[in-house]
């Protein structure tokens, strides 16, 4: 059985080529690449913006933009972590 860690994002930065950074509550934090999720449909159609998709925020815990299209942090933190790409905060560089 897989272990589902129920997760908030306390921070959140957009970088170059459509990656986000995201600091989670639990003290972690990693980053994770949106580019395949810009082409999902209309909702997901503004990201493509650079412009707009660095307007990205926190609202609630999840990593949101002014359309209203978001993503999930749960998953984000559970695929970084398969990934090997979490780290603790106190490792950042």
């Amino acid at each position: 059985m897989t272990e589902i860690k129920m997760v908030r994002a306390r921070r959140v930065r957009a970088l170059a080529d459509h990656r986000l950074e995201i600091v989670f509550d639990d003290d972690t934090q990693g980053v994770t690449d949106l580019s395949e999720f810009t082409a999902l449909g209309p909702m997901t159609e503004p990201l493509k913006d650079a412009a707009f998709f660095a307007r990205v925020f926190v609202e609630m815990g999840v990593p949101t933009w002014p359309n209203g299209c978001d993503i999930d942090p749960i998953n984000a933190h559970r695929l970084m972590r398969e990934a090997g790409t979490l780290r603790p905060v106190s490792e950042a560089a």
